[in-house]
């Protein structure tokens, strides 16, 4: 009995060590949302200076649709961009974002200098949206289906790479689906 006492701390020691080293194994953006295949929270934003309309809940439904949620201030948020310019441009993706937390000028600047690949931009200057989105920080991305539900999520830039394998496939299942 008294041996058991006296191994016990070792065993919760090596148990907090095995559960600490399996944790190094998991993907830290591989954050999953409540929100899959749910539908996109209920919201309308003011368009952005400079964009003929903002962005709401019923803009995304009837067509495959990915918003991403970005700020002039993200710098994530410039490395990711080529790829979302590329999604709406060359990959005819409609593609509408989230301005998170942002002074209107310097998003606008910030589009004016680096293109703007947005249907629509919705300026959410208190982030209350983003929270109902479930937004941990930009840049962020979802994949919405005809239907209005979120079907994916992307924490962090878009890379080649996510888009080749996963967002373009699920964007044409979901398009072939309808």
């Amino acid at each position: 009995m008294r041996r058991l006492i006296f191994l016990l701390p070792l065993l919760l020691f090596v148990g907090v060590g095995v559960a600490f080293f399996l944790g190094f194994e998991r993907d830290p953006r591989d954050i999953p949302s409540a929100l899959i295949d749910k539908p996109v929270p209920d919201f309308a934003l003011p368009a952005l200076a400079g964009h003929k309309e903002g962005l709401s809940s019923p803009m995304l439904k009837g067509d495959v649709t990915l918003v991403n949620v970005f700020a002039s201030w993200c710098i994530p948020c410039k490395a990711e961009h080529p790829v979302i310019t590329r999604l709406s441009k060359e990959l005819g993706v409609t593609v509408r974002g989230i301005n998170y937390k942002d002074k209107t000028e310097d998003a606008v600047d910030w589009l004016r200098r680096n293109g703007d690949p947005y249907a629509s931009v919705g300026a959410d200057l208190d982030g209350r949206v983003s929270i109902d989105w479930g937004v941990y920080g930009v840049p962020e991305t979802y994949l919405v289906d005809r239907q209005g539900r979120i079907r994916f999520k992307q924490v962090g830039p878009l890379t080649p790479q996510v888009v080749e394998e996963q967002l373009l496939p699920m964007i044409k299942h979901l398009r072939a689906a309808s």
